[in-house]
């Protein structure tokens, strides 16, 4: 496995990076190890948590920096890009102001005695992360786990290994100990072994869900706990008495977002009969007044794919959805230009025949459904191997809400796009997989919940 930075705007090589050895994956684990037996991870949470509140530091203060990383490693736009940065900095300080307090001691009322649950570090985790939000999917497991007391080593995507690199001194120069985060340019067989080693207590991962099926079998086959985040084929439910013009203008920004490489991008839009053919044709015009381009111009509005690869997939995507009778009412093929760039695309007349009807489209690629019923969205919501996020869109909140209860899935926004705030748990159900991550919720993933009863 090849570790490289290739810009994708134009597939030009930037850089490649020297893989770790099995050596250097030995050392990272004794380290990390070493560091959870000490004072620092079992200690009072006040001396880590100030790393924390340096690094959100840093951040900020390289936020152009840190931006034009991503957007050159892997496409983003720039504007998007410094979202995502200023985002790890929130979510680092969330947990610097908070993670005490989700940590205390809960009691219990017991005839049994004096009861209370206090929550300790479990040891290493091992992480393994995507390319799509290179910095953020990276804090959101460094945050909870350094404040919690669990050192962490990280698979990077191939993809992003300067954001990798970056990540990595960003920690080490907020004061970090050696071995609280360790970034390992390592394959998916390194990853294997390093979840079977009995000084691993976790695994984490966030990415597809071909790669999530073999890290959670193999922490189940060794008995330890993982969470997933994997793939999703949100909704985007407009119903008929919705407020069409917000719904058009958030519903491609929640399609196009990071050139529609998002697992909780809208990618089904579910649009009431009564309303459909207005919907469509504003979202239609929204899409065709789209501006391709370089990432790094702030003028572009849709940026490249990530990979030559990523363009194929999608590519081949769509021609098998037409093949099996879907209709192209927009776009629907790459730009003929360098680069990995794929027109922004609306299909239609998507059967449940259609292998298109369960896939998820990682790119620019809208489905459009029409409906005669709440019930008949609801249905259609529900048709899903997967399960992370979705949104409903009306103007009447009682009636939304009834929706937002009935949808199977972990999160459902409504009157905005399925989104992510550090306050917010994140995470999904069925093939989108389990655990949370953010919030409260997320720090208590890999902690071990400890009762201690003193009887009267």
């Amino acid at each position: 496995m090849a570790y490289q930075t290739v810009n994708p705007a134009n597939n030009k090589l930037i850089k490649e990076y020297k893989p770790h050895t099995d050596a250097d994956v030995e050392a990272a684990l004794k380290t990390a190890d070493a560091l959870y037996h000490s004072e620092w991870a079992k200690g009072a949470i006040e001396q880590r948590l100030p790393v924390l509140h340096k690094l959100a530091d840093l951040i900020d203060s390289r936020s152009e920096e840190l931006a034009k990383i991503a957007s050159q490693e892997m496409g983003k736009l720039i504007e998007q890009s410094r979202g995502e940065v200023k985002l790890c900095a929130q979510i680092a300080r969330y947990y610097a102001d908070n993670a005490k307090q989700f940590l205390a001691p809960v009691t219990y009322k017991s005839e049994l005695g004096d009861a209370w649950v206090e929550h300790h570090p479990i040891g290493v985790v091992m992480a393994v992360e995507p390319w799509n939000f290179p910095f953020y999917q990276l804090m959101r497991v460094l945050a909870p786990n350094l404040a919690a007391g669990n050192p962490v080593v990280a698979k990077h995507a191939s993809i992003v290994p300067h954001c990798a690199e970056a990540f990595a001194h960003l920690v080490r120069e907020a004061g970090a100990p050696d071995g609280a985060w360790t970034n390992l340019f390592i394959s998916s067989d390194q990853v294997a072994k390093i979840i079977a080693d009995p000084r691993v207590q976790g695994a984490a991962l966030t990415g597809s869900e071909k790669a999530g099926s073999v890290v959670a079998a193999q922490a189940a086959k060794h008995i330890k706990k993982s969470t997933l985040e994997l793939g999703g084929n949100d909704v985007f439910i407009v119903l008929d008495d919705a407020d069409l013009k917000k719904a058009v203008k958030i519903g491609v920004n929640a399609r196009l977002n990071n050139a529609g490489q998002v697992c909780t991008a809208a990618k089904r839009f579910i649009v009431h009969e009564k309303v459909a053919d207005q919907f469509l044709t504003a979202f239609t015009e929204a899409f065709r007044e789209v501006k391709i381009g370089d990432p790094l111009d702030e003028k572009t509005t849709l940026g490249p794919l990530s990979s030559k690869d990523a363009l194929e997939t999608l590519t081949k995507q769509v021609n098998e959805a037409v093949k099996n009778g879907a209709k192209v009412h927009f776009g629907g093929k790459p730009v003929e230009r360098e680069g990995n760039f794929f027109e922004p695309t609306i299909l239609t007349h998507i059967s449940r025949e259609n292998p298109a009807y369960f896939e998820e489209f990682f790119g620019p690629v809208a489905q459009f459904y029409v409906v005669k019923s709440d019930d008949e969205a609801v249905s259609l919501a529900n048709d899903s191997n997967y399960g992370l996020g979705g949104a409903v869109f009306s103007q009447d909140i009682d009636r939304a809400k009834k929706m937002a209860s009935r949808i199977e899935t972990g999160m459902v926004y409504i009157n905005w796009l399925t989104d992510t705030a550090a306050e917010l748990p994140f995470g999904g159900v069925k093939r989108s997989g389990y655990g949370r991550e953010l919030s409260d919720l997320g720090i208590k993933e890999f902690v071990n919940q400890k009762l201690v009863v003193v009887r009267r």
